[in-house]
């Protein structure tokens, strides 16, 4: 107290003005500085890369859909984390970003924040809360999202063939197939997210479908196409509107089973046909398929089909009779 006394009793007026506003300079430049410091390493995504280690994941991330997303709106470390960081950096100068060992760097709480909500500051970000593939992979599976977008630094579309990695034995057969994406067939257009027939006909029908689901934009036909060469080379199918058989393509062809449908394949529904009228003669006792005379995605042998296709064995014999005998 003898000091301040003397401070008092020393200085004049004019002196104590000039330390009390060096004091208040001091003060209220410490704080900005220390605002401005701590606003730099939190809010800057430069700060991040004045560490050498983070310039591959600066670059990935300024070239991905999160340019412009501030680093920590995605990735929060607690401060005791952060010290750690800084001490590993300083004490042991690391020369690369160790493994994860199973970590997930982005949990999926922040992920939600602007992709289940819309976040005014970011309104083109994607929307989940009505896929079906996040709702099984993400609410039913309990599945991090890390786990499939940005397994690769800052590359948040999984690759074409991503999936394989947890379902694995499910490559498709060849006949074209073998290099599609696996969101080529699958589609969020679908609960279980098997592809539904407008899928199928995308490489296997006309312009106006492809067109339709385009114009949908789900996630599937949203990042992953087949190429117009493939479609092109696909074969074309017609499904009359009257043909029996209306369901899913997937239940006579199995693309991770075999090449295509056979014998055994139509009787896992028509088992007791061969009791019907001459299909006992024609399948079992010649040998033929059923796709012989059923022509595939129409079925049905009319009169006007039985004309081309009964007669290239026997002559022409009304459909009905092969069906009553």
């Amino acid at each position: 107290m003898k000091g301040l006394s003397w401070i008092r009793e020393s200085l004049t007026l004019k002196g104590r003005i000039i330390i009390a506003v060096l004091s208040l300079v001091i003060i209220v430049g410490g704080g900005v500085i220390a605002f401005k410091f701590y606003d730099f390493t939190q809010n800057n995504p430069k700060f991040c890369v004045s560490c050498h280690l983070m310039k591959p994941a600066y670059d990935a991330w300024k070239k991905s859909k999160h340019a412009g997303i501030n680093c920590h709106e995605c990735h929060h470390l607690t401060i005791p984390e952060q010290n750690k960081l800084l001490v590993t950096f300083v004490l042991h100068r690391p020369k690369s970003v160790p493994q994860r060992h199973g970590k997930v760097i982005v949990p999926w709480k922040y992920c939600i924040k602007c992709h289940w909500d819309k976040d005014k500051r970011y309104p083109n970000a994607p929307l989940i809360n009505s896929s079906p593939g996040h709702a099984k992979h993400y609410f039913m599976e309990q599945i991090e999202c890390a786990k499939c977008h940005g397994y690769i630094t800052h590359k948040f579309v999984a690759a074409a063939r991503f999936c394989l990695r947890c379902h694995q034995g499910k490559e498709v057969h060849g006949a074209g197939m073998q290099k599609l994406a696996c969101l080529n067939c699958h589609t969020d257009r679908t609960q279980n997210l098997k592809p539904g027939r407008k899928k199928c006909l995308f490489c296997h029908g006309n312009s106006s479908i492809r067109m339709e689901l385009v114009a949908d934009d789900t996630l599937d036909v949203k990042y992953f196409r087949p190429s117009e060469e493939l479609i092109q080379k696909a074969i074309k199918i017609n499904v009359p509107k009257d043909a029996p058989m209306q369901f899913y393509c997937y239940k006579c062809h199995k693309p991770h089973e075999k090449l295509r449908p056979d014998y055994g394949t139509c009787m896992s529904c028509h088992s007791q046909i061969v009791n019907v009228g001459r299909h006992k003669l024609h399948v079992q006792k010649m040998g033929l398929q059923c796709t012989t005379c059923h022509k595939p995605h129409s079925w049905r042998v009319s009169k006007k089909a039985a004309k081309k296709i009964c007669t290239q064995c026997h002559e022409y014999r009304n459909p009905l009779s092969f069906i009553g005998s």
